[in-house]
């Protein structure tokens, strides 16, 4: 009986470990198809699907201050956001006045924003392959209960939104974490 009750727990253990894996390999899979959606939108000139079913689209390329590349959604729902950080549809693009928001889970595809600081420059490439940089000018905790996400359309701003705390064992609090980017001139 005890050998039959160890070859279950293994058994177990063995599906539980399976199962884990094939996340983590769906996860590295998107990642790589996003990416080759991305190319092939660039060079098409259109937006591309990363598989067939998908709901969603690659509408940016975000690099990190370490040269990470993060490929930007085209929806905020929750379906999108488990693939990758998500652009607000409220008509701002990259490099026009406005709040270009992006939204991302802070525990996958935003823990990168826990690092961030001031002065730190993040690269956002539009459809076109034009990129522009944003300079970090602040950081700070929202409580959503009180203080609505403002979006402006006097300056060129990147606002990336994420849960907060960082590492939380429940999700889905109130608390965000804002980081704003303002929009760099161009050298002339």
């Amino acid at each position: 009986m005890r050998k039959l009750i160890a070859a279950a727990l293994l058994l177990g253990a063995v599906a539980v470990a399976a199962q884990g894996s094939w996340l983590q390999a769906k996860a590295w899979l998107a990642q790589w198809l996003i990416a080759d959606a991305w190319a092939e939108q660039l060079q098409a000139g259109t937006p591309s699907k990363p598989w067939p079913w998908a709901d969603t689209w690659p509408v940016a390329k975000l690099t990190t201050p370490g040269g990470e590349a993060r490929y930007v959604l085209d929806s905020v729902s929750g379906q999108a956001l488990a693939f990758g950080p998500g652009q607000l549809d409220n008509g701002v693009a990259p490099g026009q006045t406005g709040t270009l928001l992006l939204a991302g889970h802070q525990d996958s595809h935003f823990a990168f924003v826990e690092q961030l600081q001031t002065g730190q420059v993040l690269a956002l490439q539009d459809a076109s392959g034009r990129e522009y940089r944003y300079r970090v000018a602040t950081q700070r905790i929202v409580d959503s209960r009180n203080e609505p996400m403002v979006l402006q359309y006097d300056r060129a701003e990147l606002r990336l939104v994420t849960c907060y705390p960082f590492r939380a064992l429940t999700s889905g609090g109130p608390l965000r974490y804002v980081v704003t980017a303002w929009l760099e001139e161009p050298a002339s």
